[in-house]
């Protein structure tokens, strides 16, 4: 139990530009990749300032293989009895609905949530999410790494069953009051990022193969690395604003996109522009809908002079893109 937490009267006055409500989220999954799913889901509701309202937790049959049992624990048989995703979502919706979703790495959570509801042909109900990570290297707290079991020590939380989603859940909302309220305490302004809810989704052409064998490690994928063939354009340099993307342009994504990222991927190799995985000086166009984000891509291209476009404009420069040859 935390002993030397701060009371609200204590934190005055509360900043007024704060959320309402926050709905801390853990999921389980059978693996990282986006054609795994949801296995199990916990969502603990806190009222404005951090304070637990109430908790909720379900098993989701994923339909499929559950994945590394060996880390969650989830059998076949213990989800073959479980509800299938479309039947939770509603529940699962009123739990989010008007709160900001705090997640310990949110940015997987929040993915993970908008690729069920996309397959269920449904729109989740967040619009805003908070990583602890990101708030806990606001605070600077003095942590060995990025881990939530890190997290949860500094703070005198004690975790029961790791990996385990309402446990983890209820770990990081002991964790986010402390850490909430020292915000509130320094005025600090949240790391609130906008989730945008998947508007164009498709399921992978070749799903996973029962029994394939799991990459751990903390970046495992269940499914087989993509390969695109290089660019066979040369780079041209730096997108200039005002003129067309040409053939040949390295360009970077970075953040949530409303047309799933692969997809947005493949529409940009397809016309001819060189998809890279990170952001070099070479780089010729940053994509991000967060510009304002502390991604480490969006980081650089500030320190590189990088331009930045957002989804909507750059889906519109995908339409006619210039010749590698045109001078």
């Amino acid at each position: 139990m935390l002993e030397d937490r701060p009371t609200v009267s204590s934190v005055a006055p509360w900043p007024t530009a704060y959320p309402k409500g926050y709905a801390v989220v853990d999921v389980e999954t059978t693996g990282l990749s986006r054609d795994d799913r949801i296995i199990s889901a916990a969502v603990y509701r806190l009222d404005a300032q951090g304070v637990v309202e109430d908790h909720w937790y379900t098993l989701v049959n994923p339909e499929r293989d559950p994945g590394p049992v060996w880390i969650h624990g989830l059998t076949t048989d213990v989800l073959a009895g479980a509800p299938l995703f479309p039947e939770i979502a509603a529940e699962f919706a009123a739990r989010l609905d008007d709160r900001v979703l705090v997640a310990h790495n949110a940015v997987f959570d929040w993915s993970m949530i908008a690729r069920e509801y996309a397959r269920a042909r449904l729109t989740a109900p967040v619009r805003q999410r908070l990583c602890t990570i990101a708030l806990s290297k606001e605070l600077g707290l003095p942590l060995p790494n990025h881990k939530l079991e890190s997290l949860a020590a500094h703070f005198g939380v004690v975790q029961e069953r790791a990996h385990h989603a309402l446990d983890d859940a209820r770990v990081l909302a002991e964790a986010f009051l402390p850490s909430l309220r020292a915000a509130a305490a320094k005025n600090v302004r949240l790391p609130l990022l906008e989730c945008r809810p998947l508007t164009e989704f498709s399921e992978p052409s070749v799903p996973r193969q029962p029994g394939a064998a799991y990459r751990g490690g903390g970046a495992g994928s269940w499914r087989p690395s993509r390969k695109r063939p290089a660019c066979p354009y040369p780079n041209p340099g730096r997108y200039e604003p005002g003129k067309p993307l040409k053939q040949g342009m390295r360009v970077a994504f970075s953040g949530d996109t409303s047309v799933e990222r692969e997809l947005l991927e493949d529409r940009a190799v397809e016309a001819g522009l060189h998809v890279a995985t990170s952001l070099s000086r070479l780089t010729s166009l940053l994509v991000t809908n967060d510009p304002d984000s502390y991604t480490s891509k969006v980081v650089k291209a500030k320190q590189f002079g990088t331009p930045v476009m957002d989804e909507a404009a750059f889906g519109q420069l995908l339409q006619d893109v210039a010749d590698a040859t045109d001078g």
